[in-house]
Order: structure tokens, then sequence, then C-alpha cells
């Protein structure tokens, strides 16, 4: 599973969503890889689920075919994990 940290510029901020998202993926036992991207390049690169900002959450759902689901705080890992359990209970309704 491929799962995009993105944000407006693609260093800081997408970079602590990354690394929490990867303390997640490991506590749930999860195979997957996280990049971390800016908004332009997160519209071109293929991924199974996207986390962003609510403030990019419109624009970058518009523009991809996977799930996107925004993250209030990147250093939140409990809110990642609510939403990635969501994102993985609805892939596997599929």
């Amino acid at each position: 599973m491929k799962i995009l940290a993105v944000c407006g510029f693609g260093v800081g901020s997408s970079m602590v969503l990354k690394m929490s998202i990867e303390k997640v993926i490991k506590e749930l036992g999860i195979a997957a890889t996280v990049e971390n991207t800016d908004l332009s390049s997160a519209k071109a690169t293929p991924a199974d689920v996207y986390f962003t900002s609510n403030e990019l959450l419109s624009e970058l759902k518009s523009s991809v075919k996977s799930p996107v689901y925004p993250i209030k705080k990147y250093m939140d890992t409990n809110e990642i994990k609510e939403q990635l359990v969501i994102f993985l209970a609805e892939k596997g309704g599929e």
C-alpha cells in the first residue's frame, strides 16, 4: 500500500505527518510505504490513500481518484489511526 502525506510545499508539515503515519502503520502491523509531497506533485502521484490538512482537502480530493482524509493535528497518532482504520474498513468493503 502506498500512502501520501501532503502539504502545501511538501517540506515541513508533510514530513511530520509522514513520520506520524509511519508510527501508526508500524503499530498496526501494516505493510505500507509512506511518502511526503507537495499538493501539485500529489495530484500527479498515484497512491492508495492521501492524508492532508482540512485546508487542502477539497482541492486534493477533486484531483485524485483514491480516498483523501483530513488530519487536524499532524503529530496526533490517535487521529491518524482513526482515519487509517476508516480507510482500511472502507477498502475492505470494496
